[in-house]
Parts: C-alpha cells; structure tokens; sequence
C-alpha cells in the first residue's frame, strides 16, 4: 500500500482536505466536497449482476477490477463501494472487500470497524430509541401509543434472537412495557439518510422528518418533535465525510455507507459518489445484490432523488452461476454443462431486459474461472449476440487490472459510441400502489402483486398522510426474482405478496416488504466467525 497522502494526489486532493486514520486510509473533508460543487463531472458507470447464486458472481471484484483496468489504459477512474456489515462478515459472507487481485485494502480494516461509520450510525439510531422511551417514561406528553411505536433498535450482528423482543420489563423505574424489535444497522433507515445526505444541514433536517410513533389517533410522531435530531448529527457529524483507500493497484477508492439492497436501497453514498465524479473521468460505483434489487434502487431512489444520469451499465455474469440457474447443484458446477448453461442464460436475457428499460448501454461482463469450458463461454458469447449487448471476459480475480484490460476497452468503446437516453421506471404521480406493481410486472415478471385488506389501507393511508408521491423501496430476496428464493433462473406465473409497507419519511421513500423477507438476518450453521481468528503476531486469518 502507499500512503494515502500518495492515493490523494492522484485525484489532486490535498493533504489539509483529509482526516487521516493512519498512514493509508483518511477521511475527506466536506469542504472539498463543497468547493467542488460546480465542477464539471466525470461519466458514471453503475455495475450490477445477474440474480446471485450461491457459486458467486463477483460484482465486487468486477467493479475493483475495471477501476483497475481502467487506470492501466490511462483514463483517471475511481470505484465507489459500500461499506461491508461486520454481520455478514462472521455470517456467510466472511468478507466484502474483494477477493484475489482484484481488492481494495486494508482489508482487515474495512471489513470491520473501519473509520467507525457503522458504530456511529447505529448510536445514532439506539439515541432516539432511547429518547422515545425516556419520554413516554417522563410523562409522554406527546401521548405516543405505545402499541404504534415503529421504531425499533438496531445493532451491526446477525442475531435473529431479537428480531422480536419486549422491552421496559422490570418495573415502572424501567420504562413502558412495549414490543419491539431489531433490525441491521444497515437496514436503518439511517443508514439510508447518510447515504442520501449532502450536508449536514440536509442530514440534520432528513432525521427530523424520521416517523416513530403515533397517536392513538394516528398523528405521526416524529424525531424533532422528540428534539432528537440535533445530537444525532453530532454523532454522525465525522462519519459523514467520504473514506478514501486504495486497491491492490494502488488506485483511489472511496468507501462510505452500506445499506443491503435486498431490504435497503444497496447503494454507497451519494457523497462519495458525486465527489468521485467531480474528481475522476470515470466513476465505478456498484448496487448490491442482482440487478432487480440494487440497480432497479440505485434508478429509481437514488439518481432519482440526486438528478444523476448514468452513462452505461455492466451486468456481471458467471458460467457457473448461469448452470446453477440452469438446474445445475453447486457440486457440480466445474463440469462443463451446455445445456444447463443455455436454460440459465435466460436470466441473463431478463436482467438485460430490465436494464434497457432505463434507456442505458448495457455491457456484459463474464468473470472467468479456470473451469469454464470454451464451448461454454462461446455459448454466453452467442445470447450476448442474439441479444444485440456487447459482452467482454474478464479475468481480474487472476490478473487484477491487467485481466480487466479487455473489459475496460469494451465499456470505453461503448460510452464512445453509444448516447444514454436515462428514464426512470416511474413517475412521482403515480400511486404508490400502481409504483410496486410496475416493479413487480416490468423487473421481476410478476403477474400481479397481492396484499390483504390490512395492508391495502396502509397504502391509502400513506397516500392521504402525503407520502404518496415517494419512490418505493422494496425489500424482496435477492435469490430470485420472484419472492421465493427457491425459483431460479426467470421464473413465470407467480405473483408478489406485499406483507407490509411503511414510510420511511427521512430516506424520502416507502418500504415494501414482500414474501418473507427478514430485516435482522441470521447466522448459518457455520458462521465464518469460525474460521475467523488472529495469529500471535496480531495478523487476521480467515477474513475472506
């Protein structure tokens, strides 16, 4: 690694704009970000992935590896991530920082505390938690009902013994007895605020708005009107300045804000993004998860509330991840198999489909592995022709930057020869209703969507609160582009069962839950967390 000073100056940063954190990571001060604000910008590029499989796709190397690319052919690119959860982390995933050549590090060091971002906003969250409950234990005043308290408490672990808690047991020294719950810190609505948040006057005045409670008749009680917001900035106030790293090339890196994309908007932060774009030719920003959750959010909730304009779109794909989708068992994916390839190809087809409803050039990345058979990889070739979308090998996890060449060449090619014509999905007017049914029917392929009476008046109850004109945040499994994770590849005739719905006034969009979808996720039977150790020599092993 070089020091971070190093990594700054290639994107002109000076040393007095960063907030070091040791020698190679810092944070950037919102100053620049400020000064920066009438500067002309860079093109952006959203990259996104087929529905995931558990054989992986590798959206995050993809995206580190074309940043990488891209600096070897001499085009000034910065890559733009999310923050990993430590839950995932000790859960299935044992990492998120990229994988072989194609990395971002320190590894260790972003993959669990970081600059502190995650602890901060998840203080900030228990904070008016804790000064809900204080006062309706101090008289309540503001005749909160605790049967409607909607806000819960989060932590950054996955621990699905308190998805569903009773909290101010013990006595009438101990608060209210009341249900609660616990979501992921990053599934905060928080999270979502930080990530959406230009300035910390905007971040002040998005966390007033947030609705906590209600009145026994049904009068929304917010966090200003607890005087909650204020210290909540200041425990956000640092946090709030992007992270800069670096890759394994040594090229800039900006890190900042983690919502999942299957029960949060999946995008890294808007500051983070803007001010690559205002410092970079080229801005690499990926959305978590397959391209019906973390691209459909990165349209329709982040660019449209930001004004961004996309200039193209890459879709990554795996020969093995298209034969799982193909009926194909993870055990047996390193067997060359053209028939299950061609079945799962249609999944491929559908989330290219999708994207071109955004009016973007889509290119397909196919992230090679050593057991792709040529046949195999001529046959991905062939949808990609029939399908009328470029698509180009890529090999970074192997190579890094120089495995990504042929990919870099290919986007350059496309951006220079192909004009965007960005639209969004949906238009604010439409009914919130009529919104979640668009998605369901144009990115999943639902018939229909279904809701019982309950939650039907949810939505006309938002509609007459003024929320109506708000995109939709849809918390769906990232397993399928159905609500069951059981069907793969492109299901048809099925339809999407809307459990619940509710404002997320702050984030400034209303979430939609679907099928059983789980906002504090579990552990697996063997969590990576046991694999996860470190050496005498304070070296972390198993962090992948």
């Amino acid at each position: 690694m070089l020091p971070i000073d190093e990594i700054a100056a290639k994107l002109n940063i000076d040393t007095s704009d960063l907030e070091h954190f040791g020698p190679v990571k810092a944070k950037v001060r919102l100053d620049l970000y400020d000064r920066l604000a009438d500067a002309p910008t860079g093109k952006l590029v959203l990259v996104t992935a087929i529905t995931p499989t558990p054989a992986g796709e590798g959206k995050t190397t993809t995206s580190i590896g074309l940043a990488d690319g891209m600096n070897r052919l001499g085009r000034r690119t910065t890559v733009c991530l999310r923050e990993p959860s430590m839950g995932p982390c000790f859960g299935m995933k044992g990492g998120a920082a990229g994988g072989g050549y194609a990395q971002v590090v320190p590894m260790e060091d972003i993959n669990l505390h970081f600059t502190g971002d995650l602890h901060a906003i998840e203080l900030a969250h228990n904070l008016l938690a804790a000064m809900l409950d204080n006062h309706m234990h101090h008289g309540n005043s503001l005749e909160i009902d605790p049967r409607r308290i909607m806000w819960g408490r989060v932590i950054d672990m996955n621990d699905r013994a308190l998805r569903n808690v009773v909290v101010g047991m013990g006595g009438i020294n101990d608060s209210i007895p009341h249900e609660c719950h616990y979501d992921i810190t990053v599934a905060s609505e928080i999270m979502a605020i930080f990530c959406l948040s230009e300035s910390l006057v905007e971040l002040k005045e998005r966390l007033g708005r947030i609705v906590v409670a209600f009145t026994s008749d049904r009068k929304p009680i917010t966090a200003a009107d607890l005087k909650a917001h204020g210290a909540m900035t200041v425990l956000l106030k640092n946090a709030l300045n992007p992270n800069l790293v670096q890759t394994l090339e040594n090229n800039p890196a900006f890190i900042h804000g983690g919502p999942f994309a299957n029960i949060a908007h999946g995008c890294n932060s808007l500051i983070a993004t803007k001010l690559a774009m205002r410092l970079s030719d080229y801005t690499i920003t990926e959305a978590g998860f397959g391209a019906d959750l973390g691209a459909e959010k990165f349209f329709d909730i982040k660019c449209r509330q930001a004004g961004l304009k996309p200039d193209a779109v890459v879709l990554v794909a795996t020969v093995r991840a298209l034969k799982n989708h193909g009926g194909i068992s993870v055990a047996h994916l390193t067997t060359p198999n053209r028939d299950a390839l061609q079945a799962g190809l249609a999944n491929l087809a559908k989330h290219v489909e999708n994207l071109r409803n955004y009016g973007l050039p889509v290119l397909v990345a196919l992230n090679s592995f050593s057991s792709d058979a040529e046949e195999e990889l001529q046959a991905v070739q062939d949808q990609c022709d029939s399908l009328g979308v470029p698509m180009a090998r890529s090999n970074h996890w192997l190579r890094g930057g120089e495995g990504a060449e042929e990919l870099a060449q290919a986007l350059i090619h496309l951006m220079d020869n192909t004009k965007p014509h960005f639209k969004l999905l949906y238009s604010d007017d439409l009914p919130l209703w009529d919104k979640v049914e668009v998605i369901a029917r144009k990115i999943y392929g639902a018939d229909k969507i279904v809701a019982d009476k309950r939650v039907f008046n949810k939505f006309r109850h938002l509609e007459d609160s003024g929320y109506g004109k708000l995109p939709v945040c849809m918390a769906k499994t990232q397993y399928s582009l159905s609500t069951d994770p059981l069907l793969k590849c492109r299901p048809t005739g099925f339809e999407v069962p809307i459990r619940d719905v509710r404002v997320s006034a702050g984030a400034g969009f209303i979430v939609v839950l679907t099928g059983e979808i789980m906002t504090m996720p579990g552990l697996p039977k063997i969590p990576a967390a046991e694999s996860i150790d470190v050496d005498a020599d304070g070296n972390v092993v198993g962090l992948f």
